[in-house]
């Protein structure tokens, strides 16, 4: 495990989500990334469907100004890392988690998200689907 000083793979990828440009990170991510939604079975497979998904995340999860990361943790041997954040979704306090999985040049192959409890599940859900049809992406 690396200590949080030291340059993690992740770094990035948390400096643009923080920043609400995560737009304009396409080069983090591998041509075939895969995105593993809390909502849906089916993964959203290809970098443009999944900075579609986080485009939607963004909207929804960071609007209000309340997302946080509180939490990076990385094996750079296994290259995965886990983000915990916190935020708040139309009233309700979420918590969740970026599973990031790396490949050998250390753009992302895999991100999945995790989210707790079930109400906010719910909430988020709802407010995806809706940022979906906005964007043109369909529901997996």
């Amino acid at each position: 495990m690396q200590v949080a000083s030291c340059l993690m793979l992740s770094d990035r990828f948390r400096a643009a989500v923080e920043a609400g440009e995560i737009d304009k990170a396409t080069e983090l991510f591998h041509e075939d990334a895969v995105f593993r939604s809390p909502v849906v079975y089916r993964p959203y497979e290809g970098r443009d469907a999944v900075l579609k998904v986080l485009e939607a995340a963004e909207r929804v999860l960071g609007l209000a100004g309340h997302f946080r990361y509180v939490h990076q943790v990385e094996d750079s041997d296994a290259r995965v890392a886990f983000l915990e954040f916190a935020t708040e979704v139309d009233g309700r306090q979420v918590e969740g988690i970026d599973k990031l999985t790396f490949d050998e040049q250390g753009r992302i192959t895999e991100l999945k998200v995790m989210l707790r409890p079930a109400s906010a599940l719910q909430v988020v859900g709802a407010r995806m689907g809706e940022e979906f049809v906005r964007l043109g992406l369909a529901s997996a």
